[in-house]
């Protein structure tokens, strides 16, 4: 099986049981047209998709195995060698600092005027559910993929760990926007360990103190051990306003001109963190 069979396989999978779970049981009712959300929201990972193969045709595995051949990053040097780790333990520590590294991408993203400029285009989204977890610019896509060149590089990532990473990655974003409600007793047990709907919708407020917590996109401790985390949305999940007080229409949010144009024509503040 290639990579990219594995990918797209695990990606189909888990996109799909989180639509029909948010067709049978959903958290929230959309307030704009499915139809035309999704339409523009999956073109969106298409021109994403479409960027990262221009810009990076043999995909991160090799950047990897570039800096694994020429002795490149931290994980590469003889010191780290020397110490004979079991290759297991070099996945899961790889795993976990490429984790982390997006956990301070996402808020630079939310600090840095320009990268903002990008990146409100998710948060534009007036409704949350599976496809706003792959909503995003392809710019975004772009300046994201160069951040993870540099991270693989730096560190010498072993390709293994890339592949895992980049799955769970996109099945995590999945799982954190779905138009779902977890049992509160499951959705307190998972938190402890991965980021959830509800922590995540906090997210996504309009309130700005709440936009500018949890970042996290997959460890939850992150936002705990760099004070960013919110456990609760002022007035409870139900009164959570999603989306962007700067782009209230239908037509700014659905149109997939007017997404892909949204870092043009206006440029919104970035919200200063909590």
């Amino acid at each position: 099986m290639t990579e990219l069979t594995l990918r797209f396989g695990i990606f189909t999978i888990v996109l799909s049981i989180m639509m029909i779970w948010e067709a049978c049981r959903p958290n929230r009712i959309s307030p704009v047209p499915k139809k035309r959300r999704w339409t523009s929201n999956f073109v969106l990972v298409i021109c994403g998709a479409l960027v990262a193969k221009l810009l990076l045709p043999a995909g991160l595995a090799a950047i990897a195995f570039y800096a694994q051949h020429n002795n490149l990053g931290l994980l590469n040097t003889a010191a780290i060698n020397n110490l004979q780790l079991p290759f297991w333990l070099i996945i899961v520590l790889s795993v976990m600092l490429l984790d982390l590294i997006i956990y301070w991408q996402h808020r630079l993203f939310h600090k840095v005027p320009l990268l903002w400029t990008l990146h409100q285009v998710h948060h534009a989204d007036p409704h949350l559910d599976a496809s706003t977890g792959l909503r995003f610019h392809p710019l975004e896509i772009a300046v994201s993929l160069i951040i993870k060149v540099l991270a693989v590089l730096t560190f010498g990532v072993p390709a293994e760990a890339i592949l895992i990473f980049e799955i769970i990655l996109n099945a995590t974003s999945i799982f954190n926007h779905a138009n779902i409600s977890l049992n509160n007793e499951v959705e307190k047990r998972l938190r402890a360990i991965i980021v959830t709907q509800a922590m995540h919708r906090i997210h996504h407020s309009q309130n700005p103190s709440e936009t500018d917590s949890n970042f996290s996109f997959n460890l939850s401790v992150w936002d705990r051990l760099f004070a960013s985390y919110t456990k609760n949305a002022e007035g409870g999940d139900s009164a959570i306003q999603l989306g962007l007080k700067e782009y209230p229409s239908e037509q700014s949010n659905t149109n997939l001109k007017a997404i892909l144009l949204m870092p043009f024509k206006r440029a919104a503040k970035p919200k200063s963190e909590s």
